[in-house]
C-alpha cells in the first residue's frame, strides 16, 4: 500500500457501504466550465492508446538514458532523482511519447507533509534536472490523452487534477472527493476507473478490509463497485495497475500486517470475470518487502514499482515485462 495513508487524516477505517456497495461520490467543481461527466468521458478515447509519432522509446535517450534491465529487476536512476535525505516512492508515470517522467519524492512512509510531485523533461536531445510540480502531492497518473495529470494529497479519498497548458500544468484542483476511497485511481479506455475502496458486505464476510473496485458512470454520477473475488483476498487490497484496455490488472497481494506484499497478475476473461491471480515470479517477489506503485510504460516493455524493506532502502525498480506478460497470459487464458 502507499506508505503515507495510515497516519494521515481522512483515511477510512472500516466498511461504510451498503450491501450493494453503491454510493455516490461528490464531484468537485472543475475549471473552465467543463462538466466532470464530459471530462471523464473525454479521457477514454481509444485513440489515446496510440504511441504518438516522434516518441523516443526506441532511441538510446529513452528512460532517462538508463540501461534497460533484463528479467531481473534493478533500481531506476539511483541517485539521480531525489534530493539528499529523501527517496523516490509510489507510482511513476511517463508521457506517451516518453519525453516526460513523473515521480514522487518524499522523506517518510508515514507522512506526506514533505512530499513533492516532480517531473524530468527531455528536450533538445537532453534530459533536464527534476523540477517540482506540486508540494504535498503524490501518485502521479496521466490521463490517456496525456492532457490531465491526476494526483493525490494524503489519505485515500481524494483525486486532484491539473490540466496541461503548453509545457506546463495548471494548479491542481479537487476532481473527486467522496465518503469512501478512490485510492490508486486509474483511468481506462472504457470510461471505467479502477481504485481501492471500502469492501462491500460480501467482502467483509471474507475478511476483506479494503477492496479493489471499479468506478462506473450512472446517470452522470460515479458509482463504486467492489471487484469481489478472486481479486480481493482477506486484508488490505488497494495497490493496483490496470491496463488501459482492462485486459489485465497487477495487484499488491498477500499483504502482511506491516504491508509487505508481492506483485501478482490477473487477466480479464471473455465472460468479463477475472482469472485467479498468479505471482509475477521469484525474480520480482524475491523475499519479504514492500511492493507497490506498479506501473507499465506506454510502450508496454517495462514494469516499474516501488520496493523497500524500510524507508532507508526504498526506491523505484524496473524490469522487462512484455515477455513475462505474454507467457503468463498464455498460461492463464
Amino acid at each position: 500500500m502507499d506508505r503515507t495513508t495510515d497516519l494521515l487524516p481522512g483515511a477510512p477505517t472500516g466498511s461504510r457501504l451498503s450491501a450493494h456497495h453503491a454510493a455516490f461520490l461528490r464531484i468537485a467543481p472543475y475549471a473552465l466550465g467543463v462538466t466532470t461527466t464530459k471530462l471523464l468521458a473525454g479521457l477514454t478515447l481509444m485513440a489515446c492508446l496510440l504511441v504518438p509519432r516522434g516518441n523516443i522509446w526506441d532511441s538510446p535517450d529513452a528512460y532517462l538514458r538508463q540501461t534497460p534491465p533484463s528479467d531481473s529487476p534493478k533500481e531506476f536512476a539511483p541517485g539521480q532523482l531525489a534530493d539528499n535525505g529523501t527517496f523516490v516512492m509510489g507510482r511513476v508515470a511517463f508521457s506517451r511519447d516518453g519525453t516526460e517522467f513523473y515521480f514522487t519524492q518524499n522523506d517518510s512512509w508515514k507522512s506526506g507533509d514533505r512530499a513533492e510531485l516532480r517531473v524530468v523533461r527531455y528536450a533538445d536531445g537532453n534530459w533536464g534536472k527534476p523540477q517540482r510540480l506540486a508540494e504535498q502531492f503524490m501518485s502521479p497518473t496521466l490521463s490517456l490523452d496525456g492532457n490531465t495529470l491526476y494526483m493525490r494529497k494524503g489519505g485515500r479519498r481524494n483525486v486532484w487534477a491539473a490540466k496541461r497548458s503548453g509545457s506546463n500544468w495548471s494548479e491542481p484542483v479537487p476532481l473527486l472527493v467522496g465518503a469512501f476511497g478512490v485510492y490508486d485511481f486509474m483511468p481506462t479506455t472504457s470510461g471505467r476507473f479502477y481504485v481501492g475502496s471500502e469492501p462491500d458486505a460480501d467482502d467483509v464476510t471474507h475478511g476483506v478490509t479494503y477492496a479493489f473496485s471499479v468506478i462506473t458512470i450512472a446517470d452522470g454520477k460515479p458509482v463504486v463497485r467492489s471487484l469481489g473475488r478472486p481479486l480481493n483476498e482477506p486484508g488490505f487490497n488497494g495497490d493496483l495497475y490496470v491496463a488501459p484496455d482492462e485486459s489485465y490488472i497487477i495487484i499488491s497481494a498477500h499483504e502482511t500486517k506491516d504491508f509487505e506484499s508481492e506483485l501478482w497478475i490477473s487477466f480479464h476473461k471473455p465472460d468479463l470475470t477475472w482469472t485467479v491471480p498468479v505471482s509475477l515470479g521469484p525474480k520480482i517477489n524475491n523475499g519479504l518487502a514492500h511492493r507497490w506503485g506498479q506501473y507499465v510504460t506506454p510502450d508496454g516493455k517495462y514494469l516499474f514499482y516501488s520496493w523497500g524493506t524500510s524507508e532507508k532502502d526504498c526506491g523505484v525498480y524496473w524490469v522487462r515485462f512484455d515477455n513475462l506478460l505474454n507467457r503468463l497470459r498464455a498460461e492463464a487464458l
